[in-house]
């Protein structure tokens, strides 16, 4: 999910992670849509039809024994299969990742992915300022999250989960005022016991030059919980 399109490294905060400094501090904590005992597993199938030939791979997050802090908050760790970490924060009924933009572009952000008291049609933005290298002015980008749908069963490979919540998320950018050059459905569900079970991410980006199309698409396949 490598590239040098501007506005995909933007958009992938959504998707991506990045590593930090751990401290040994063992969790055995479980909220309702996360995680954080020592050896769960959750295993992923990944299909990634954003170029002319789709690219499909499974990967595996596994939780640590490890907790970090990060701007004042606590945040599990996980590895990912692949390499590099992911972190992971609950406080009360908010859910953050700490990510970062790959390639060196722009700074580590707190995404708030979700809020699992929220009601059905519960709405929060959260706004970014990113400053590219060699690129003259600062990139602004709003990420903007509803709630539509939540408490019911939903099927991922065979398998049912419930109380499912369904997030839908867009982006948008006051670098872009034409809305058909910069479109985005951003569709994840969270189940209980298990966090994500499914996400598909569709970016369209014809702007300033700048021609992408993202199809990403991301199934739990299997998951142990401890």
């Amino acid at each position: 999910m490598k590239t040098k399109s501007l506005f995909f490294l933007i958009a992938s905060v959504i998707l991506a992670s990045c590593g930090k400094d751990d401290t040994n501090s063992p969790n055995t904590a479980h909220d309702p849509y996360m995680n954080a005992n020592d050896g769960s597993s959750w295993t992923y199938h990944e299909v990634n039809s954003s170029g002319d030939v789709p690219i499909s791979g499974d990967y595996t997050i596994t939780s640590t024994a490890n907790d970090t802090t990060i701007n004042s908050r606590k945040y599990h760790v996980y590895n990912y299969s692949y390499g590099g970490n992911q972190y992971l924060n609950v406080s009360g009924s908010d859910y953050y990742q700490f990510d970062s933009i790959p390639g060196g572009v722009g700074g580590n952000v707190e995404r708030l992915y979700l809020k699992d008291n929220a009601a059905v049609g519960a709405t929060w933005d959260q706004d970014f300022i990113f400053n590219i290298p060699d690129f003259p002015i600062a990139i602004p980008l709003t990420v903007s999250n509803k709630i539509i749908d939540k408490g019911n069963s939903r099927t991922v490979n065979g398998i049912i989960y419930s109380n499912v919540i369904h997030v839908s998320t867009t982006l948008s950018s006051a670098f872009i005022t034409t809305p058909s050059e910069f479109t985005s459905s951003i569709d994840s569900y969270y189940a209980e016991n298990y966090g994500l079970i499914e996400n598909s991410t569709l970016i369209h980006i014809h702007s300033q030059g700048l021609e992408k199309d993202i199809d990403i698409k991301t199934q739990l396949m299997s998951a142990v919980l401890k």
